[in-house]
């Protein structure tokens, strides 16, 4: 059940009309069924995971939080741990790893006969245990109570909102607001019914638009330099506003219950740095490898260069989280590098700084640049193979003799996916308020709902394609 379907529209309308029909509760135990409703309509047979996982969780924080002995907490959470690590790394990486495996033995003259296994991903495991495993690393450092209501973790762990696709949310922020009475007011439906609109335009009209610009560029064989480039920014904007839009829609239908959920874009195409991008891209992802992993492996307290070198090592591993591929692992070196570059420019900028940089033409130089670097980070996600990273990357600096035949008109189907959500973030960007929109003049708020609408009515893409991130 995708949010742009019809089955969830309906799913949707019946499970709101009883909520607001429902005290506290009852609320809190309709949510839980749908939620495992909503999780069991992909696939039926990965509900136990999603159960194991929360009671495994549940009973270790309870464990965790009455424990006074510091080893025993220790062993709790390495359990934990481990359990999590454990389930995600057999379900979405053991063919990766076996595959890499017997290509290496190949390589140097063995035949590695096993049997490997064709191991289904069950959707949203890496999110719902990022989720779990931050709730009991947060209870053993004593930053949040365990929660003594299995059924309100249980919510907590499978909300539909977020479950499948993110935002990752913390303990801190989703639990009081289950186990509190909640009251919707009108400024939460006002904003919820926008970021559900504007989400939808989002994903219907503009990503699963581009998304045939990037597929006939991507897997249409070798590729002209204007082609590569089109591609790109086909695909920068589709996972944008494939990604965005998906945590638009889960932000607003939560809205609508009184809950919410964290803010997870901030217009990250109008940054000047790589540091910044990722306080802007995925901010609930970013957070939690920060508090997680950059922050235990020693972050910048031990100096500038081991600084860099955590900044690498989370962005590595921040590229093997998306998925079992080296395309993957390599967009997390490059991303690791592109910090590390930004961190060392800064310690130079530091000692003798330039003051020509905060010039306003300075700033929209540094934006142009940054979405570029931002760019090729995107081929290097998106391709189909390393061999492609390659064969792109050389045709951009015009090895490529391919003919560059529809350039023109992908170049003006971009221009019109594109451009309406460019000026709007442009906008936003400008008031320094992702929710500047709905905010505007009552006339000018319609007319700009209308056009969303129009423009997602009929020139959308219906399809009830796949959000990206559900295969992470």
């Amino acid at each position: 059940m995708v949010f742009n379907s019809f089955h969830f529209v309906v799913f949707f309308v019946v499970v709101y009309s009883l909520y607001r029909l429902l005290p506290h509760r009852q609320q809190n135990w309709l949510l839980l069924v749908a939620s495992y409703y909503f999780y069991g309509s992909w696939d039926w047979r990965f509900l136990g995971l999603l159960a194991a996982s929360t009671l495994v969780d549940y009973y270790c924080g309870l464990y965790i939080d009455r424990q006074a002995q510091p080893a025993r907490r220790k062993i709790a959470v390495a359990a934990s741990l481990t359990f999590n690590l454990s389930m995600l790394g057999f379900f979405k990486y053991f063919n990766f790893f076996a595959d890499s495996l017997q290509r290496m033995l190949h390589g140097f003259g063995f035949q590695a006969d096993y049997v490997t296994l064709n191991i289904l991903l069950p959707i949203g495991i890496s999110f719902y245990t990022f989720i779990t495993m931050s709730y009991v690393i947060d209870v053993y450092r004593r930053d949040v109570p365990a929660c003594r209501s299995l059924p309100d973790f249980a919510l907590f762990v499978s909300y539909f909102p977020h479950l499948v696709a993110g935002p990752i949310l913390r303990a801190d922020v989703l639990l009081p607001q289950i186990q509190s009475p909640r009251e919707v007011r009108g400024s939460q439906i006002r904003d919820g019914l926008w970021l559900i609109l504007f989400g939808a335009f989002k994903k219907i009209f503009v990503a699963d638009n581009l998304a045939h610009i990037a597929d006939a560029i991507f897997n249409g064989g070798a590729a002209s330099p204007a082609q590569v480039l089109i591609g790109t920014y086909a695909f920068a904007f589709q996972i944008y506003g494939d990604f965005s839009g998906y945590s638009d829609i889960a932000r607003g239908t939560s809205l609508l219950m009184g809950i919410e959920l964290n803010l997870n874009f901030r217009f990250p195409y109008f940054v000047r740095s790589a540091p910044e991008f990722w306080r802007h891209w995925h901010i609930s992802l970013s957070t939690w490898l920060r508090d997680y992993l950059y922050i235990p492996l020693g972050g910048n307290r031990r100096g500038p260069m081991r600084t860099k070198v955590n900044l690498a090592l989370t962005m590595i591993l921040g590229g093997l989280w998306h998925g079992a591929a080296w395309t993957y692992v390599l967009w997390g070196v490059y991303q690791g590098v592109l910090l590390m570059a930004f961190r060392t420019a800064d310690e130079l900028l530091a000692s003798r700084p330039w003051r020509w940089l905060s010039s306003p033409v300075a700033q929209v130089i540094g934006i142009i640049l940054m979405f570029h670097l931002t760019c090729y980070g995107w081929l290097i996600f998106r391709a189909n193979s390393v061999g492609q990273i390659w064969q792109m990357t050389s045709s951009l600096f015009g090895t490529s003799s391919a003919a560059a035949s529809g350039v023109g008109l992908q170049a003006v189907q971009l221009t019109f996916y594109a451009a309406p959500l460019l000026i709007l973030h442009a906008y936003e960007a400008w008031r320094a308020d992702v929710m500047a929109l709905p905010k505007i003049a009552v006339p000018l708020r319609y007319a700009l709902c209308l056009a969303l609408f129009y423009l997602t009515a009929f020139f959308g893409e219906f399809g009830g394609a796949q959000f990206i991130y559900f295969r992470f």
